[in-house]
């Protein structure tokens, strides 16, 4: 009965591997369009994506750090440093979003209003 069990689990697990089909590969930094400015701006907004990916891992480590301290103060104030520490990363993503946002804004249109 074990056999059969791990059997089904096994086919059930795989089969949807196996049937995949072939998809088209489209490149994610231009995808399709060969504007310079284009393709720098995606870059940059998978860095900005990326480091805010990473700021959210923190905020969970240095919550992890502090509930897991048991009262010892140097862990505590370990993972208030994690936290400030996140929050002012948080802070300078969205800043720096907001300024790459605007500067390729003024860029391709030539208006920082925010009006399209």
């Amino acid at each position: 009965m074990k056999k059969l069990y791990y059997s089904l689990l096994a086919i059930a697990l795989f089969l949807p591997v196996a049937s995949v089909r072939a998809v088209e590969l489209v490149n994610p930094l231009g995808a399709g369009n060969d504007d310079v400015r284009v393709i720098i701006g995606n870059v940059i907004r998978a860095a900005l994506s990326l480091s805010g990916s990473i700021a959210l891992l923190m905020f969970v480590y240095g919550g992890f750090l502090w509930l897991t301290s048991g009262g010892n103060q140097t862990q505590i104030d370990k993972g208030k440093k994690v936290l400030v520490w996140s929050t002012l990363g948080v802070v300078l993503i969205a800043s720096a979003f907001v300024i790459v946002t605007a500067l390729f804004q003024g860029l391709t249109t030539g208006d920082v209003s925010g009006t399209p």
